[in-house]
């Protein structure tokens, strides 16, 4: 083993020791150790502990550990230490700007146990509430975060749009008379990019091919055939496919569908398309209505599209309120009546509402029964004095290990809707998770089943779940299920919906909003609403104001008696 590793361990060591607040002398000392290790001009491999013990710097406890090391291939004091460390904590320690006591208070104070976690609770504003934190430390640790997530070259769609049409612009300004449109995942509206594929049809195809390579558009260049690959700026991988005008139609179909959907069409076609002038053209010939673009995965709506019985997809237009939101109640950034006005003045819509989080939250300022009952006085209030506009009390209930929610039912009677949601004890197997959530769901008093598997893209799977059982336990028990429009989330899957939807289940898109501009999150949750086949007639907060307080009403009278 050469110094470097073990320098490395000999570091790790010493934050684990910090981290479990050991004594501060053998903890400086270890670290101290570790930059000598590392700097000496000689191996330490093949050095008895006399010599290693009489190195400045090292001394006797340090070359004990380092001979145990080279003979067992690890130490044992390290490894009993990381026996009481979640791996999340562990991979938290890499994070370029936090230390051990930096990681400590979001492990202990917060309950964050991993990166995805503690990416999540930067979105939310969370760290500035922690003692030795800021907004700025927040924003550095936000960016580091970002930047290994790219490394791995997986993007998330929001993360990435607005560079892709900034690219595409460029494009057209490039080849001004060109036909230039976005193909594949990032048409498709796919939650996760891998590659960005736009198709260029041109009038020359080769004088096409050699601009694009000779332009500085894209980074490290590397013509293919008729392709151009190359990288944006964020390191996303781009692929330009040129081709001559006449099949422009042609190729973007090709490129747009997964091979699932584009094989199943073309294979429908009586005659050979060889240059359509349009993508409708390619259905119709095929005898299918026209597919939208976030719909061409797989064979789904095909048979649908074979029978003119598409969805009418929603629209944001459709949206008039939204639910599942946050205040300074808890760990919001914006006051109850600031949310509403912004809804009201800024989004044109007729409702709010707030869901603050409850009282097992408490690294979110979980609200106290007292408190629940403080805050629902000011919204008794403010929907007294704003006018044309209903704000509705809500709680984002945190469903507890055994599947109850953590208030008693006289104070969960007080609200006119709950939203259910697992915040903690993640690790469980599929038939335990399943099994919580359908107690939450047979709760008479939830309304929304909130991210039903708490999922944070490329950073946490969700929890494990039968899909099936969940989504019938929510058509039996009347619960709507959420389609959690943070971009981090957008939980529940896409691929759920259509199951959801044939069983009569109510969705909702809401933004789990912390500020103001948090509400702008459902534009990405209209998006993958779309893409799951999701129509206004079942979106629960495309209902009118009137539509969703009788909604509401006939939930909480059933309940009441």
């Amino acid at each position: 083993m050469e110094n470097k590793p073990i320098a490395r361990k000999l570091r790790l060591l010493s934050q684990l020791m910090e981290l479990h607040e050991e004594n501060p002398f053998k903890i400086k000392s270890l670290a101290n150790a570790a930059f000598k290790v590392d700097k000496l001009p000689f191996p330490a491999a093949g050095k008895t502990f006399a010599e290693l013990e009489k190195v400045d710097g090292i001394g006797k406890s340090t070359a004990g550990k380092i001979i145990e090391l080279l003979e067992k291939g690890t130490i044992t004091e390290m490894e009993d230490l990381l026996a009481k460390t979640p791996e999340g904590v562990v991979e938290m320690m890499g994070i370029k700007g936090i230390g051990p006591k930096k990681v400590a208070i979001i492990w202990k104070d917060l309950g964050i146990e991993n990166i995805g976690e503690l990416y999540y609770a930067c979105n939310e504003n969370r760290l500035v509430e922690a003692k030795g934190f800021g907004l700025k430390t927040q924003e550095d640790i936000r960016n580091v975060i970002e930047f290994n997530m790219a490394s791995h070259g997986k993007f998330l769609y929001a993360k990435v749009e607005q560079e892709a049409k900034d690219f595409l612009e460029q494009l057209k300004g490039i080849f001004p008379d060109g036909l230039i449109e976005f193909a594949g995942e990032f048409r498709r509206y796919c939650e996760i990019i891998d590659k960005l594929i736009v198709v260029l049809g041109c009038r020359d195809q080769e004088i096409a091919f050699t601009t694009l390579v000779q332009s500085e558009v894209m980074r490290e260049v590397e013509p293919d055939k008729n392709h151009v690959k190359g990288k944006l700026a964020n390191g996303l991988k781009v692929e330009v496919v040129c081709v001559e005008k006449r099949y422009f139609y042609k190729k973007l179909f090709e490129q747009t569908g997964d091979d699932e959907h584009v094989k199943d069409v073309l294979s429908k076609t009586v005659e050979p398309i060889d240059q359509p002038e349009s993508e409708d053209l390619i259905y119709r010939k095929s005898g299918l209505e026209y597919v939208q673009p976030e719909l061409r995965e797989g064979t789904t709506f095909i048979e649908r599209a074979e029978t003119n019985k598409l969805p009418q997809l929603v629209n944001h237009a459709d949206l008039k309120g939204t639910l599942h939101n946050h205040s300074t109640w808890s760990d919001g950034i914006n006051t109850v009546e600031e949310m509403a006005l912004y809804c009201r003045d800024e989004l044109k819509l007729e409702y709010l509402g707030m869901c603050d989080h409850s009282k097992s939250a408490f690294y979110a300022k979980g609200l106290t029964i007292e408190r629940v009952l403080q805050q629902q006085e000011e919204i008794d209030h403010l929907n007294k004095k704003l006018d044309g506009f209903h704000i509705f009390k809500g709680i984002e209930s945190d469903i507890l290990y055994d599947g109850s929610l953590d208030y008693p039912d006289e104070i969960l009677k007080k609200f006119d809707f709950i939203v259910a949601s697992v915040h903690s004890i993640l690790k469980m197997d599929e038939e335990k998770a399943t099994s919580r959530l359908i107690k939450a769901i047979e709760n008479p008093y939830t309304t929304i089943l909130g991210h039903p598997t708490g999922r944070l893209l490329l950073s946490r799977n969700g929890y494990p779940i039968n899909y099936k059982k969940v989504i019938d336990a929510c058509a039996a028990n009347n619960v709507v299920i959420e389609i959690n429009a943070n971009p981090l989330r957008l939980d529940l899957d896409w691929r759920w919906h259509q199951y959801a939807l044939e069983k009569g289940v109510w969705l909702s898109i809401n933004p789990d909003a912390h500020r103001k501009e948090g509400f702008l999150d459902m534009y990405y949750g209209i998006l993958v609403a779309r893409k799951g086949g999701l129509y206004k007639e079942r979106c629960l907060n495309a209902l009118s104001l009137q539509e969703i307080g009788k909604f509401f009403s006939q939930k909480t009278s059933v309940v009441r008696g």
